[in-house]
């Protein structure tokens, strides 16, 4: 089905940059990079800068964070989003709440060309995040900070031992999500496991726990903090079954639910016949999330009232409820669209209007990146503005190292139509690339910067 392809796009986006070893002559950590004088005109730019894939170039060296901070502001994005907590559940500020990272597993391309999945180590003591707002806004550039959500850690992958605070005991197992496999009910967390760790979000403890790191962020001097992984397991509708939620279905139905779990283990889709007590759960779990984001909006907002507080989430939104996630303006009802998976009270759940700004993966093919409906880039945006109804204003952006067509490079002329398709045709309030390992993988410096000139020079000459 599509949607497992979707997913599948943002698993391999953690690690399917194959970063070279570092080049010699990184410029010196004292060297100043210059602000623009004159900022560069037309709609917000961002690029993304995920943690373990960006991480053998930043983790240890100040001046090749501001060597590459200087070729973004010269390329002409505008900001910068920065992950500082990855799937692991590690941080990268200085925390009082979770365990800073000293190691992320990469994919490394050595000189010879051979290629290896490691862990890179972190040996400096410096303020990672701080590095980028430092470097970020002496070049003119604004900076926000990515957190991954509802993670506490990764299943080591190659022979590589798992990494993150559940495995060390600094989260406790019982906070993961208790998925209902077809091996029975599991923890996310459990012996040999591989890949991400997913928390439960409907635990208050989980919840406040994430809502004490965002105060630490909303701290820093930030442009704006954006959740990622905002949502439930990547077990999909297998995800989550534990007591805790099982009472507060309870308490929002009225009455105890007539089967626990409310699908069949080890289910991947829905089924033909959708129960209304099903579709009451799926609207439940969107509570779940909408609820968190507010009060995360709160949280952070409570901490610097003009720092901007967004989200990312698929563009996708016909497949996107088995992550419990309705990311539309409550205004927008879903029910009368979706009626096989939405209830007349889904749309009560849309978040948009908790968002100072969204972040939509406009995450196509190569062929894909015109047309009309979901699965083009075009229409990932214009159907995004649809179901938003500027209760907030989106950046949609491509991946352009994942998905079909873009995984080798050497795919130039096709990074001018994106911004064209997302933004120009598309409607999109902004633009950003996913991801930053991609730019320098495939050497796209001068393309983005002549796309991002001539689309300066389109809006001057109309």
């Amino acid at each position: 089905m599509r949607r497992f392809s979707a997913y599948l796009f943002l698993a391999l986006a953690l690690a399917a940059c194959t970063p070279e070893a570092k080049p010699s002559g990184s410029t010196s950590p004292d060297t100043p990079v210059v602000p623009p004088d004159n900022p560069p005109a037309g709609k917000p730019r961002y690029v993304w800068i995920d943690a373990a894939a960006n991480f053998p170039y930043f983790a240890n060296d100040k001046a090749y964070i501001g060597k590459e901070i200087k070729e973004i502001a010269d390329c002409g994005f505008t900001d910068i989003v920065v992950d500082v907590r990855p799937t692991e559940g590690t941080v990268l500020w200085k925390s009082t709440v979770a365990p800073e990272a000293r190691r992320l597993a990469a994919w490394i391309t050595s000189t010879s060309g051979s290629t290896s999945y490691r862990f890179v180590e972190r040996t400096a003591t410096w303020d990672y995040l701080q590095a980028f707002i430092d470097t970020g806004h002496a070049a003119g550039l604004r900076v926000h900070a990515s957190i991954n959500t509802f993670v506490c850690g990764y299943g080591g992958y190659y022979g590589l031992e798992s990494e993150g605070p559940v495995f060390t005991g600094d989260i406790p197992e019982d906070w993961t999500a208790l998925d209902n496999t077809s091996e029975g009910l599991r923890h996310s967390y459990y012996p040999g496991v591989q890949g991400t760790v997913f928390l439960n979000p409907a635990n208050d403890d989980v919840q406040n726990y994430v809502l004490s790191l965002l105060g630490e962020l909303a701290a820093y001097d930030l442009d704006g903090i954006i959740l990622d992984r905002c949502r439930y397991d990547d077990t999909g509708l297998q995800s989550e079954f534990s007591d805790v939620s099982k009472q507060k279905f309870a308490t929002y139905l009225g009455h105890q639910p007539a089967k626990w779990p409310v699908f069949n283990a080890g289910i991947g889709s829905l089924p033909s016949s959708v129960t209304s007590e099903q579709k009451s759960w799926l609207a439940f779990r969107c509570k779940i999330i909408h609820d968190f984001v507010e009060r995360a909006a709160g949280a952070v907002h409570a901490v610097n009232p003009e720092m901007k507080f967004g989200v990312y989430v698929g563009a996708w939104y016909s497949d996107y409820y088995p992550s419990g996630v309705n990311w539309a303006s409550p205004r927008y009802m879903t029910h009368q669209i979706y009626p096989k998976w939405a209830d007349s009270d889904y749309h009560n759940y849309g978040y948009a209007d908790h968002c100072d700004y969204m972040f939509l993966g406009c995450y196509a093919t190569t062929s894909s990146i015109y047309g009309s409906t979901e699965w083009t880039m075009e229409g990932f945006a214009k159907r995004g503005k649809s179901l938003l109804m500027n209760d907030t204003v989106f950046a949609g952006g491509p991946d352009i190292g994942n998905p079909k067509g873009w995984q080798n490079g050497g795919k130039r002329t096709y990074i001018p139509q994106t911004l064209d398709a997302i933004v120009t045709k598309g409607g999109a309030d902004g633009y950003f690339v996913f991801d930053l390992c991609h730019i320098r993988q495939f050497e796209y410096w001068e393309t983005f910067k002549k796309t991002f000139t001539d689309y300066i020079n389109s809006l001057t000459n109309n």
